[in-house]
């Protein structure tokens, strides 16, 4: 594909071919808040600004890796008013000391990827067009989102009939 073509499909070439980045923001229980595509061989940093302007402005904290560890995303994120939670490059001259108990939090992402890379869509790109490829990735996360809503409730039920007959 052209260059103009391959960048609105999100397509990039990388060391596996023709590659897509899928950038997600998740809140405090792993639902996606965000969800972003790119090329394969763009830098993670370029993105930050469409994925800091989807968040709700009482965000505490931004918990992300080394990708995104840039002065103009650690500037916007301290513009946002809340704690940089990245830890520093090996090539950053002053280390940054980071909350290692919120930096544990970045696994919800993580944990967000591997449930909807369950769906084969999402884990093998078959669509050729960028939007109905983040439309089948926005679907995946809607049926993520059911599921844990499903067992959430089921685990309060069972809880509360547990309850109920021992009280």
């Amino acid at each position: 594909p052209k260059k103009s073509e391959a960048a609105s499909a999100a397509l990039g070439r990388s060391k596996g071919g023709l590659t897509t980045k899928v950038h997600a923001a998740v809140d405090a229980l792993g639902n996606p808040v965000h969800v972003h595509l790119s090329g394969g061989q763009e830098a993670d940093c370029k993105h930050f600004d469409k994925i800091v302007n989807a968040l709700p402005a009482e965000v505490k904290a931004i918990v992300a890796d080394k990708g995104y560890d840039t002065d103009a995303v650690v500037e916007r994120i301290e513009q946002h008013q809340a704690e940089v939670v990245i830890p520093s490059k090996s090539n950053r001259k002053e280390e940054r000391q980071i909350d290692e108990n919120l930096y544990e939090d970045r696994n919800k992402v993580e944990r967000f990827f591997l449930k909807i890379k369950q769906n084969r869509a999402v884990a093998t790109r078959y669509d050729k067009k960028a939007a109905c490829f983040l439309a089948v990735i926005c679907l995946a996360a809607i049926i993520c989102w059911l599921k844990s809503q499903v067992s959430t409730r089921s685990r309060c039920a069972e809880q509360g009939a547990t309850t109920k007959r021992g009280g």
